[in-house]
C-alpha cells in the first residue's frame, strides 16, 4: 500500500514538473512573438548574457514585462477560481461567473473617471482599492446567500449573472454621463492589455499572488476536508465559516488587483482548475500549484494569440479569453444538468 501511495503521489509531482516545462516553452514562444521577429537563437543568446543591444532592449524592456504580467495575472485568477470552487462547493464558481470581475471593473471605472474628471493623477493603487471594493461587495452578497440563506450552487451562479448585469449597467451609465476622454479611458481599460502594467504594478500583483499562494497552501488540508462536505470538515476541527470568509477575501483581493492593472480578463479562473483537475484530482496539495501553473500557461497562450492573429495589431486579450472559456462554461453547465 505504501508503494502504491508513493507512486500515486509521484504521478502528481510529475504533472507539476510537466506543467513547469510547458510554461517554460510557452515563455520562449512568447519571447519570439512580435513585430521585430527575433529568432530563437538570438533570444537564447540574450537570455545567456549575449546578443545585440537592440535585441536586449526588446526582450528585457518590452516582452519580458508583458510576460511577467501575464504569468502573475494568470496565477492570481487561476488560484482564485480554484479556491472559490472549493469553499462555495460550486464547480462553476470563478471571479468572472460570480460577478466579481464585473464589480471590480465597475470600481476601477469609477476610479478612472473620477481621476480624469478631477484632473488628478490616476494612481494604479487607487484603482486597485476601488476595484477591490467593487469585487468584495459582490463577494459579500455571494457569502450571504450561500452561508445565511443557504441557496443552492446553481442559484449562486444565477445570482452572479444578475450581479454581473447590475454592475455592467452601472458601468454603462458611468460612460453615458462621461465625456469623450473618460469614455475612451474606460473602454480602453476594459479591453484587457498585458502591456499596460509597469514594473511596480507587476511587482504588486506578484507579491499579492505569492502571499495568497502561501495562505492557500497552508490551508490545503482544510480545503481537502471541505471537499468531503462542510459537516465533515467541521467534525475534523476546521473552522469552516472563518476559512470561507478569509479565503474569499484573499481570492477577491488577488482577482481585483489583477483586473485593476490589466483590465477585464474572463474565464481564466474557471477553465484552469478544471483542466488540471483531470490530472491531479481534488487534492489541494497539488491542485493549487497546478492551477497556478495552468493559469499562467493559458494566459500566455491567449496573449500569443492576441499578437499573432491580426499582427501587427494586438487584439483585446479579454475577448480571446472569453472565446476560450465560454465553451467550457457551457460544457460544465450541461454536465451539471445531466447529473441531476
Amino acid at each position: 500500500m505504501a508503494s502504491e501511495y508513493s507512486l500515486f503521489i509521484a504521478k502528481k509531482w510529475t504533472v507539476l514538473v510537466v506543467l513547469t516545462c510547458i510554461l517554460s516553452c510557452v515563455i520562449l514562444a512568447a519571447l519570439s512573438v512580435g513585430s521585430s521577429g527575433l529568432p530563437l537563437t538570438e533570444i537564447l543568446r540574450v537570455l545567456t548574457g549575449g546578443g545585440e543591444a537592440v535585441s536586449r532592449t526588446i526582450i528585457f524592456n518590452i516582452r519580458m514585462p508583458r510576460i511577467a504580467t501575464g504569468i502573475s495575472v494568470g496565477i492570481a485568477l487561476a488560484m482564485a477560481g480554484c479556491i472559490m470552487q472549493n469553499v462555495l462547493r460550486n464547480p462553476l464558481a470563478a471571479a468572472s461567473t460570480l460577478g466579481i470581475t464585473q464589480g471590480a471593473s465597475f470600481g476601477a471605472a469609477v476610479a478612472i473617471v473620477g481621476s480624469i474628471g478631477f484632473a488628478t493623477s490616476m494612481s494604479p493603487f487607487t484603482i486597485v482599492i476601488f476595484a477591490f471594493i467593487g469585487g468584495i461587495s459582490t463577494t459579500i452578497v455571494i457569502l450571504f446567500l450561500s452561508r445565511i440563506i443557504g441557496v443552492s450552487p446553481s442559484v449562486m451562479i444565477l445570482t452572479g449573472v444578475a450581479i454581473s448585469a447590475l454592475f455592467t449597467g452601472a458601468t454603462t451609465l458611468i460612460q453615458y454621463f462621461s465625456d469623450e476622454n473618460q469614455i475612451a479611458a474606460v473602454v480602453h481599460w476594459t479591453f484587457g492589455n498585458l502591456g499596460r502594467a509597469g514594473r511596480n504594478e507587476i511587482a504588486l500583483i506578484f507579491i499579492l499572488s505569492a502571499a495568497a499562494f502561501v495562505f492557500f497552501i497552508l490551508n490545503r488540508w482544510n480545503y481537502n476536508a471541505i471537499e468531503s462536505g462542510t459537516n465533515a470538515a467541521k467534525s475534523l476541527g476546521v473552522n469552516v465559516d472563518r476559512l470561507i470568509l478569509t479565503s474569499m477575501c484573499v481570492a477577491t483581493l488577488i482577482s481585483a488587483a489583477a483586473i485593476a492593472f490589466v483590465g477585464t480578463i474572463n474565464f481564466i479562473g474557471l477553465i484552469s482548475p478544471h483542466i488540471v483537475r483531470r490530472f491531479v484530482g481534488n487534492d489541494y496539495r497539488f491542485l493549487i500549484p497546478a492551477s497556478a501553473l495552468m493559469g499562467a500557461i493559458v494566459m500566455l497562450l491567449a496573449d500569443i494569440a492576441s499578437r499573432m492573429v491580426a499582427s501587427p495589431a494586438i487584439l483585446p486579450i479579454g475577448a480571446l479569453t472569453s472565446f476560450m472559456g465560454a465553451p467550457l462554461f457551457l460544457y460544465l453547465i450541461i454536465k451539471q444538468g445531466k447529473r441531476r
